[in-house]
């Protein structure tokens, strides 16, 4: 694993460690919380357009670079209680993808693999 994020499970656990939140990180609770923060990610795009989408104002980039940063930390944060290493599964899943998505049958489709 990433000395980076090796270190930055670290540090969530010692902020956890110091407030006693241990107790509420739990996998489950940490996978909802994750959901709930992405969906939190959304809401800054909700009404846009998609050019709009594409032109955020430095304060609405600040905002969603926040949210983004509270995904991370529950993804961290869950897989560190599950042993998962994130960036071995992001390769592995992206390995998988290729398999699934050949760039000369997917290039310009939105089709599922199972449609192309």
């Amino acid at each position: 694993m990433s000395r980076e994020i090796e270190e930055l499970q670290a540090t969530l656990r010692q902020f956890a460690a110091e407030r006693d939140w241990e107790q509420f990180h739990t996998p489950k609770n940490l996978a909802a919380s994750l959901s709930i923060e992405a969906a939190e990610v959304l809401e800054h795009f909700q009404w846009l357009t998609d050019e709009q989408s594409r032109q955020l104002t430095g304060e609405q980039r600040e905002k969603v670079g926040h949210e983004i940063a509270d995904v991370l930390l529950y993804l961290l944060q869950l897989s560190d209680q599950l042993s998962i290493d994130p960036l071995a599964a992001a390769r592995e899943k992206l390995a998988i993808n290729a398999a699934k998505y050949p760039a000369d049958k997917a290039r310009g489709s939105s089709k599922k693999y199972t449609e192309l």
